[in-house]
């Protein structure tokens, strides 16, 4: 059956998925070929990141079945679900042989390891050490020595070269750390200063709410002061309202007597 008559997604899904199984064919192919160990490495990398996208598609394209079973009959369902267990049988086939060749990779590793590199040039030694002369084996040794030496040399200035770097490295964390300490003394004055002026702007204002109720206090007195004035101003005849201290009472109104002669 066509995917692409079932569903777009699937059938593009599926041929990405047919792509990598191709090309991990060919990489298996091309890796059996290769006998550098490192480009063996390599060669497994590439075919290890080709799996794995493997693998995701296949997670999509069974997300992309399982949304479509609702829509589909029973035999279609069939079709797709034994079209990902095929996926999935082929993909770990691969997994598996990846194993076998990472493992023998491993182990002509660990061969060439124990073995050496340089065993099959010791007889040659041997064998051109005993065709010399005594001379010629002293000329020999000395320049060993020297190349030795050289060696040796090379050694010490690495060493020196890197105890200078760490001298330099040790300074440059010393000064960072001095300034770190002096940015937090700068920070720790810096909140002080801080906590100070909330202090002092709490204080001011508290100082600030007693002055506003000191003067509304003042202007009801004044004001409790002028509308007495006004009253007796007006009515100066009122026994009930008692004359402010310091301030005269009203003059009263005079009644002028004419006597006619």
């Amino acid at each position: 059956m066509d995917l692409s008559s079932i569903s777009e997604d699937l059938a593009e899904i599926n041929g990405q998925i047919t792509d990598i199984f191709r090309a991990l064919s060919n990489g298996f192919q091309k890796l059996e070929k290769i006998k550098d160990s490192n480009r063996q490495s390599r060669q497994l990398e590439e075919l290890t990141e080709k799996m794995r996208e493997c693998k995701r598609l296949i997670k999509e394209f069974d997300r992309e079945v399982k949304d479509m079973e609702g829509r589909n009959d029973p035999e279609t369902n069939k079709m797709l679900n034994e079209k990902k267990q095929s996926m999935v049988k082929e993909l770990n086939s691969y997994v598996a042989l990846k194993k076998q060749h990472q493992a023998n990779l491993e182990n002509n590793k660990r061969v060439d390891l124990f073995d050496g590199p340089n065993e099959g040039f010791a007889e040659d030694n041997v064998l051109l050490a005993s065709s010399m002369t005594n001379q010629q084996l002293i000329d020999n040794g000395n320049h060993m020595m020297d190349e030795t030496d050289q060696v040796i040399e090379r050694s010490k200035k690495v060493v020196h070269d890197t105890i200078d770097v760490g001298t330099e490295t040790a300074a440059a964390l010393k000064a960072q750390t001095e300034q770190m300490s002096r940015i937090v003394n700068e920070l720790d004055s810096i909140h002080f200063s801080i906590k100070k002026a909330s202090q002092l702007v709490k204080e001011i204002g508290r100082q600030v709410a007693t002055d506003k109720c000191i003067m509304a206090l003042l202007f009801l007195i004044v004001v409790g002061v002028i509308a007495i004035i006004i009253v007796k101003l007006v009515n100066p005849s009122n026994k009930d309202i008692r004359d402010i201290p310091g301030l005269a009472p009203p003059a009263m109104a005079r009644r002028l007597l004419w006597n006619p002669s």
